[in-house]
């Protein structure tokens, strides 16, 4: 079928959108609210109105483009004086009523109102309603995402995210008119369906979804010379980062990071990556134990909003989660523990800050069970963003600093299996290598499972260990739509497998709802920094956990040996069902389950 746009012929199959057409076709049709990846196309900004013609008009029809579909024959015209006027005016409606102090907005610079303002040729806003925002109350709670209404312009992508791509539906909009707002169904975080992934927030255009940010936290710590400023950054931070900067989308800044952070001021940089090799240790132990009592399948427990997730939503599984904490927690522990006794200072004194591709990461670093007497391990969590907002505040560019390394003789070592954590699949390859040296005492021939490093949503495979356990079945899932099927699976039976990895945003932690925003929901830079995540594994000189020389001497010092009495004091944890007052005895339901067979 053909149509004809801006008076050139163009080619389109039944149902395509008039901008679906247009994009194909490059020809640029302003939009602010519609998601064409997930296909969210409400129509609700009106700012891709385009004026339509067809034999059968008596005069041109003006049409949202993005929820429109191409007809045969039509006359389609997207700059016509009528089409840029009506354009401004929605867009002048949608400005005025919107909160304008765009210097102390989160996303100032960054946003997507103001480009799309200046693509319609807005040159004024002569009306201003405040009445029901200005008087709005600020938050004073802890949650790691905030919510603005002022500066919200109902654009429900946040919704439309939330249901279609990680299938949660914890968000709804409410109110009427200019009063009218997303709120959380259950009107609390606590009590919500949410579980802090931050996919919300990387796709609102404004500053309306932003992280809890406590960049100020950070600097008044690193301005206090009693304070002994601790980092620790994240596997996705070093290949997602430097795109804040203008560099190429993968590059490793692994470099430059710790460059930055010692040009700050900070006392102690440490990798997260370090934190991942001991996780595997224990997390890879704990398997085999389990393997062999058939306790069996075993879910991974490093990703918070995972946790979460199976803590709200599906309280049946929490049995069957490893109790190894994330390695973020993992550091955050053995910073003011054995790396304080290393060095001679007063834990009391040391703050632990984390860099993390995450939002989740923030609430879990508030979880009271992730304390040590009421004392977080972990004291600050700063996203990616805050993390270029911090350095921006310094006035440090990091294209333009020469990379540094890690010196700490105690804690800076990291294998190729820890890096790999930062995408999915990471973990359950990481964890392979390490359990089949620990059943066969030798490494694994073909050290890059290519099997674990499919891109698909759910994938599994199976895996010889050798020995007792000869053959598993495995299976990976991204993205919380996929998570929720293969544990409904797993919970009736449909599904048998031995070790399941969770990562609950799509394409794992670099791709993570701490990291770029996007006006679509999944970012194509992602596979260039999983890429690049894969090429540090290979350019490592030690590939696998149990070969890192440092976590050999933790154990050997302090922690004994994996599994110990004392590693699993320390690093270990334990998860409680908390949805709607729901109080799960974890106990009685690894009876049930062993009843089924499967506990």
């Amino acid at each position: 079928m053909k149509a004809f746009i801006n008076g050139r012929e163009v080619a389109f199959e039944a149902n395509e959108t008039i901008l679906d057409v247009a994009r194909r076709n490059d020809i640029y049709i302003p939009t602010l609210c519609e998601l064409n990846d997930i296909d969210h196309a409400p129509g609700t900004c009106r700012v891709c109105l385009v004026e339509v013609e067809s034999d059968d008009d008596t005069e041109p029809k003006h049409l949202t483009a993005c929820d429109t579909a191409m007809v045969e024959g039509w006359q389609v015209r997207t700059r016509t004086p009528k089409v840029q006027e009506m354009r401004q005016l929605q867009m002048e409606m949608i400005m005025a009523d919107h909160h304008q102090d765009c210097a102390s907005c989160p996303r100032t610079g960054n946003c997507e109102l103001l480009p799309t303002a200046n693509a319609v040729g807005l040159k004024q806003v002569r009306f201003h309603y405040t009445e029901g925002w200005e008087n709005l109350e600020p938050d004073h709670g802890k949650q790691p995402i905030v919510y603005d209404r002022s500066r919200c312009i109902r654009c429900q992508r946040c919704v439309a995210v939330c249901r279609k791509v990680q299938n949660v539906d914890a968000l709804e909009l409410t109110g009427w008119g200019n009063t009218a707002g997303i709120r959380l169904k259950g009107g609390a975080v606590d009590v919500s369906p949410c579980v802090n992934c931050g996919q919300c927030v990387m796709v609102c255009p404004t500053g309306a979804l932003a992280e809890r940010d406590q960049t100020q936290d950070v600097l008044d710590y690193l301005a206090d010379p009693d304070i002994v400023t601790v980092f620790q950054t994240a596997p996705a931070i070093r290949v997602g980062f430097g795109e804040e900067f203008g560099l190429p989308p993968g590059t490793n800044v692994e470099g430059q990071i710790i460059a930055a952070m010692r040009k700050m001021g900070a006392d102690i940089i440490l990798d997260t990556n370090f934190a991942a090799d001991v996780v595997i240790m224990e997390e890879g132990t704990e398997l085999l134990g389990k393997l062999a009592e058939k306790k069996r399948p075993v879910f991974t427990s490093c990703c918070p909003a995972w946790i979460n997730f199976a803590e709200k939503h599906y309280p049946d599984v929490l049995p069957l989660l490893s109790s190894t904490r994330s390695p973020q927690q993992v550091m955050g522990k053995v910073i003011k523990t054995y790396l304080a006794e290393k060095r001679g200072i007063d834990p009391a004194k040391m703050r632990v800050i984390s860099i993390m591709p995450c939002t989740a990461k923030k609430g879990e670093a508030a979880r009271g069970e992730l304390a040590t007497h009421g004392v977080p391990d972990v004291d600050v969590v700063l996203t990616m963003r805050e993390f270029a907002r911090l350095l921006r505040r310094e006035g440090i560019d990091l294209k333009q600093l020469e990379p540094s390394f890690y010196d700490d003789p105690f804690m800076s070592e990291y294998s190729g299996a820890g890096a790999i954590f930062g995408t999915t699949g990471g973990v359950m390859e990481a964890a392979v290598r390490t359990m089949y040296y620990v059943v066969n005492g030798k490494e694994l021939e073909h050290i890059e499972v290519s099997q674990l490093r499919g891109f698909e949503n759910v994938r599994s495979a199976n895996v010889n260990l050798g020995g007792q356990y000869g053959e598993i079945k495995v299976a990976m899932c991204h993205g919380l739509k996929g998570t929720r099927e293969l544990v409904e699976a797993v919970l009736s039976g449909r599904a048998d497998f031995d070790f399941i990895e969770i990562m609950a945003c799509p394409g794992g932690c670099v791709d993570g709802g701490g990291t770029l925003r996007s006006k679509k929901a999944y970012i194509p830079y992602a596979m260039k920094r999983r890429e690049t995540i894969f090429n540090i594994d290979r350019k490592t000189k030690v590939r696998q956990s149990h070969n890192n020389s440092q976590v050999k001497r933790l154990y050997a010092e302090y922690l004994e040996a994996p599994h110990s009495e004392k590693a699993h004091h320390m690093l270990h944890t334990k998860y409680t069902a908390r949805l709607c007052g729901i109080d799960a005895d974890i106990d009685a339901a690894w009876s049930e389950l062993s009843k089924q067979g499967r506990g």
